[in-house]
């Protein structure tokens, strides 16, 4: 118990040495507040607007781009507390360029490889700039080594990964936003912990840019944050787990970026599971991902919303009891640190079982919508040969 009080006390005593994880946040509010409604004119001025009809849920023209007031969101709180270092030069010129490949493609459209290409790009900026997986903690392992040929060709795939998870979860008003800000809050609280404080201000400015984006963003929906925001979300929750969770002595470290971003990283295996399982391509559009599966099942899309960030919520709680709660420490087991840890254990899994009895099993006793889901493969399967003719 006196070394989680010390954890505790040292946890507090970072944090009142960083306060501008405090100002961060609350600017990237203001600035994403104040600046949102201001991009929605412009994108509609522009004829960034999607357009309602196909998979698209919404029944009125919504203005993209709202990456861009991210982006100011995320840059100014950056520029101004974040203490300029090589890896910070890095994540903001990456960031740049994310948000900027993000952007030509919400204003114009880009063919699948162009954006895929300006991911890698940006994904490589950090790599360059010494942000990459050289080393990594197991429990009961011990610190591992990775050699540069492996790790930093793993950063890159890692990066444009979890841009292309948080752009694939973007499918409901105030999901993506609501996600992201879950784990950027959960990231910073893990990083200060680590005595990582960069990492730890550029995650609480993605928590506080994520709240203020929601204020225009949450159903119903007056601007979408499009592929610049999504992008850029996942490019920064990304290059952060790296700087700032990976790359520490903490022996589940592993875990935490694994468990924190566990909903997309889920709903990008399932929907790619599928695709292949059906012999689509993985780029191919459809309605297999956890938000269209809740709609069909008749959730609302406010309710399909909040269902999805109280699972994020929990796996972000198990995280954080990983990271505070004493379990195993010095040989000797803590009885309530144990109880504590099984209890937010119990509850991720809890949740994650709720889920899938949601899309499984009540769909499955279902027969009305085991009707309108047959209904709706047939009419993707009749539309796939007029798409490809």
């Amino acid at each position: 118990m006196l070394a989680a009080l010390a954890r505790h006390i040292s946890f507090w005593d970072e944090l009142s040495d960083h306060v501008e994880v405090f100002w961060g946040a609350l600017l990237a509010i203001l600035i994403v507040v104040l600046l949102t409604p201001a991009v929605g004119g412009m994108a509609r001025l522009l004829g960034a607007v999607d357009e309602p009809g196909g998979r698209r849920l919404h029944a009125r023209p919504i203005p993209r781009l709202g990456g861009l007031a991210l982006f100011l969101g995320v840059i100014v709180p950056a520029l101004a507390f974040v203490k300029f270092t090589s890896e910070t030069r890095g994540i903001l010129l990456g960031i740049a360029v994310a948000t900027t490949v993000g952007a030509i493609d919400d204003f114009r459209g880009l063919r699948p490889w162009e954006k895929f290409g300006g991911q890698v790009a940006a994904a490589v900026i950090p790599v360059g700039f010494g942000i990459w997986i050289d080393h990594f903690t197991l429990p009961f392992v011990g610190v591992h080594g990775v050699s540069g040929w492996i790790g930093k060709p793993l950063t890159v795939v890692w990066i444009v990964a979890i841009m292309n998870m948080v752009n694939f979860l973007d499918g409901l008003d105030g999901l993506a936003a609501g996600v992201c800000a879950i784990a950027g809050g959960t990231f910073s609280v893990i990083a200060l912990s680590l005595l990582k404080p960069n990492a730890a201000i550029l995650s609480a400015i993605v928590l506080g840019a994520c709240v203020g984006f929601l204020r225009h963003n949450f159903y119903p929906a007056r601007i979408f944050m499009g592929d610049s925001g999504a992008m850029l979300l996942g490019f920064v929750l990304a290059t952060v787990a790296v700087s700032g969770l990976l790359k520490t002595a903490a022996t589940v470290a592993l875990a935490f970026p694994l468990l924190v971003l566990a909903v997309p990283i889920l709903d990008t295996g399932y929907v790619i599971a599928k695709r292949l399982k059906y012999r689509r391509p993985i780029y191919s559009a459809d309605r297999e991902h956890l938000h269209y599966r809740f709609l069909s099942i008749g959730f609302s899309q406010r309710r399909a919303t909040v269902t999805i960030w109280l699972w994020c919520a929990t796996l972000a709680a198990a995280a954080l009891g990983t990271r505070f709660i004493p379990v195993h420490e010095h040989g000797r087991w803590h009885t309530g640190g144990t109880i504590a840890a099984a209890a937010l254990g119990l509850l991720a899994v809890a949740a994650s079982v709720y889920v899938v009895y949601l899309l499984e099993i009540v769909k499955l006793a279902n027969p009305r919508i085991r009707r309108r889901e047959a209904e709706r493969r047939e009419a993707e399967q009749g539309e796939r040969p007029r798409q490809t003719a």
